[in-house]
């Protein structure tokens, strides 16, 4: 089973035989909608920004720049975070379509861009937050994510005097507890597991691949992850690639 037209029809058996497929997804379903990655060559963490270069990548994303180097924090995140105009793409639409055909229980993704949503997936566990949603971090009001994106105040605020912060799993913080929960059981409900545009290297989600109370897995990457030898499936092809020939 080594051509990609093999591989592409055992997956789409494996999907017809399923009931609670689940998918869990990394940079690599966003790059196809023109969003870079975090640790590419190409991606955010290695362009070359006077503003930012004198900094740690990790640290400009983190939890101590947000609250003891707030103006940078909001500065980059505004040039580097802001999707908006961005488009879901095949992968993002084939997988809406196969929870609307009753055949997969459930996305979790490591993205933050709202793609999953866009294209109309329901059932999404985000595991890193999202740019879609801020909130004030004195009263907790809710607001949408353009707030921080088209405030003109450097460090954007409440109308309480609270800032106002992205619903972003940021460095030293600890993962969404109803986002992980939820994906932990979808996985252990599931009956195939699908990995798509991850090298499965992100602590702590990296470990959700414990959770799956199923035997069949499938692994769409473009490097080698340490779960491929595991794998019923592997495609070496970008997810848009492969995704485009699932039956909906």
């Amino acid at each position: 089973m080594n051509s990609f037209e093999e591989r592409i029809d055992a997956l789409n058996d494996l999907i017809a035989s399923s009931r609670h497929a689940v998918f869990f997804g990394g940079a690599g379903v966003s790059t196809e909608s023109g969003i870079p990655d975090f640790r590419s060559k190409d991606g955010l963490y290695n362009t070359k920004d006077v503003r930012f270069e004198a900094y740690e990548p990790e640290y400009l994303l983190s939890n101590e720049c947000l609250y003891h180097d707030s103006k940078v924090f909001f500065e980059y995140y505004r040039q580097k975070m802001n999707v908006e105009g961005i488009e879901p793409n095949v992968a993002h639409i084939k997988l809406a379509e196969l929870e609307k055909a009753g055949k997969l229980d459930a996305v979790i993704t490591q993205n933050i861009d709202g793609l999953h949503q866009k294209a109309g997936s329901s059932r999404v566990y985000e595991l890193h937050g999202t740019t879609e949603r801020c909130f004030c971090d004195r009263c907790g009001k809710k607001y949408p994510g353009t707030r921080i994106f088209k405030s003109t105040e450097p460090v954007p605020h409440c109308e309480c005097g609270g800032m106002i912060r992205p619903e972003v799993t940021l460095y030293g913080e600890g993962l969404p507890e109803a986002a992980w929960s939820g994906a932990v059981r979808a996985l252990a409900n599931a009956d195939l597991f699908i990995v798509g545009g991850t090298s499965l290297m992100v602590y702590p989600a990296n470990t959700m691949i414990r959770y799956y109370g199923g035997d069949k897995l499938v692994v769409i990457n473009r490097d080698r992850t340490s779960y491929d030898s595991e794998a019923d499936i592997v495609f070496r092809e970008n997810i848009g690639t492969v995704m485009a020939g699932v039956r909906g």
